[in-house]
């Protein structure tokens, strides 16, 4: 029986306190660039995204719409999962945290497991709580008093709730991260957690007294309490068991705290493996400035697609984006990118070449050694740079190729001598080059197979 590697990959679940933004688009996309890049490879892939859909925040909102939770949380996670289809996601499965048949009994059956092992206890508790976070802050991580993330003073709860063992286990973990038996990417942020560890680690809250939260998981065997938003949230990643431990959790860098530290462990009290690797991507700002609905500068990633297409899109947050980097956006970035890269570049070159072999005869010649080694340098630096998360890089080495391709046309003034040796050996790079940017643009990778097979040219990417 041949052996198939399986590769397990997730995005972080989005919470839905409010609809999908560019930075959920940039998640969704880097996740799914790998999963189509390991299904290329003959792997057995899953890739499993999400809505996080209880807490205190969503009830906020909901009473804000004027909508119960069940009715707020169904429309925005309604507009996720449209999301995921409009920015062309290959995701296998679509999970949802208020499903009680696919994730409550996952769930309560972890909850279970930790309390039999003493892993769980319950105590009275006074902390600093943050909304936006839906979390507990310690003191000393304020700045000036207020959440770091969200910029608002956290509320002070004190109420009585269970707690995980979180210290118990925190050195272990600090190992882990340290041998890159758990992969942090960047190093920065394996040294952030690090340094995050050695200051001490507190055992964290893990649930909530229903009295002041009802929109959540029930301990078991508790009526009392409801399951902490992101405790019971991680464990959604553990569903298609078949495929556990996963391969890459991509998550943003406000959250890869719960990711790195909280999650290792739960399933190291779990007896589970654990994740190989934490890709952890930055933020996308707009004109420099953070994104906010104040100040009216979110970007919509719904009409953004609709205005130029879904691969242009997907092309600018991998390219201009480095995958672990925080990013910026504006429109003259974006229709300067559009315009150079696909229209000038990709478009014009495919344009160029198949109008050309229209109007001839292929001889089927052989390809030359030269073409075949620059196609092969192309092919190891795409293989590399997606080997260590680096999606900026891998379409920069298809642009040099796509570059290298003009510089022949321009070279052998081909539009003039028809040389069909040369023509031949350009329309196998420019399969090469399809080939190439199918996790990345796939859309535009079928057409333009599609074209070499017809001879037949029509606009990629009309100017704009």
């Amino acid at each position: 029986m041949l052996f198939v590697n399986k590769y397990y990959i997730t995005t972080s679940l989005p919470y839905v306190n409010t609809p999908g933004h560019l930075g959920h688009a940039l998640e969704f996309i880097q996740a799914d660039v790998l999963a189509r890049y390991h299904r290329i490879l003959g792997d057995d892939v899953f890739f499993l995204t999400g809505t996080d859909e209880h807490g205190a925040k969503i009830v906020r909102a909901a009473e804000k719409a004027g909508k119960t939770p069940k009715q707020f949380t169904d429309d925005i996670s309604k507009k996720f999962k449209e999301l995921t289809r409009v920015i062309n996601l290959s995701n296998d499965d679509f999970i949802r945290t208020t499903d009680q048949k696919k994730h409550w009994p996952n769930v309560q059956k972890v909850w279970l497991k930790l309390k039999e092992n003493n892993d769980i206890y319950k105590k009275r508790y006074k902390g600093f709580y943050c909304v936006g976070c839906e979390a507990f802050v310690r003191k000393k991580d304020l700045v000036d008093g207020k959440c770091p993330n969200h910029q608002k003073e956290p509320e002070v709860l004190e109420e009585e709730n269970y707690f995980f063992k979180l210290s118990k286990y925190s050195k272990q973990v600090e190992n882990l991260i340290k041998n890159d038996e758990i992969k942090i990417v960047p190093e920065s942020k394996k040294n952030e957690i690090l340094n995050f560890i050695e200051q001490g680690i507190e055992d964290v809250s893990c649930s909530r007294s229903e009295e002041n939260l009802k929109w959540g998981i029930p301990v078991p065997g508790d009526d009392s309490q409801v399951i902490y938003v992101w405790f019971e949230a991680l464990i959604n990643y553990l569903f298609p068991k078949k495929y556990w431990p996963a391969d890459v959790h991509c998550v943003g860098k406000d959250i890869f705290r719960f990711h790195a530290l909280w999650w290792p462990a739960m399933l190291l009290a779990l007896r589970k493996p654990l994740p190989k690797t934490i890709l952890v991507h930055g933020f996308i700002t707009s004109e420099g400035q953070k994104m906010s609905k104040s100040l009216g500068n979110v970007i919509d990633p719904f009409e953004l697609v609709k205005k130029y297409g879904t691969d242009p899109v997907r092309y600018f947050l991998l390219r201009e984006i480095p995958s672990t980097e925080d990013g910026d956006f504006t429109y003259e970035k974006f229709e300067a990118r559009y315009n150079a890269d696909l229209a000038k570049g990709l478009g014009n070159l495919i344009a160029r070449v198949i109008t050309l072999a229209n109007k001839s005869k292929s001889q089927k010649s052989k390809i030359t050694s030269q073409i075949l080694k620059v196609i092969d340098e192309t092919q190891k630096k795409h293989k590399k740079t997606l080997e260590e998360f680096k999606f900026n890089e891998a379409l920069a080495a298809i642009w040099a190729l796509i570059s290298w391709c003009d510089k022949c046309i321009e070279r052998e003034k081909l539009w003039e001598t028809k040389d069909q040796k040369i023509l031949d050996n350009l329309l196998f790079a420019i399969k090469e080059i399809a080939e190439l940017l199918k996790p990345f643009l796939p859309e535009t990778s079928e057409k333009i197979l599609e074209q070499i097979k017809t001879k037949k040219s029509k606009p990629l990417f009309p100017r704009l």
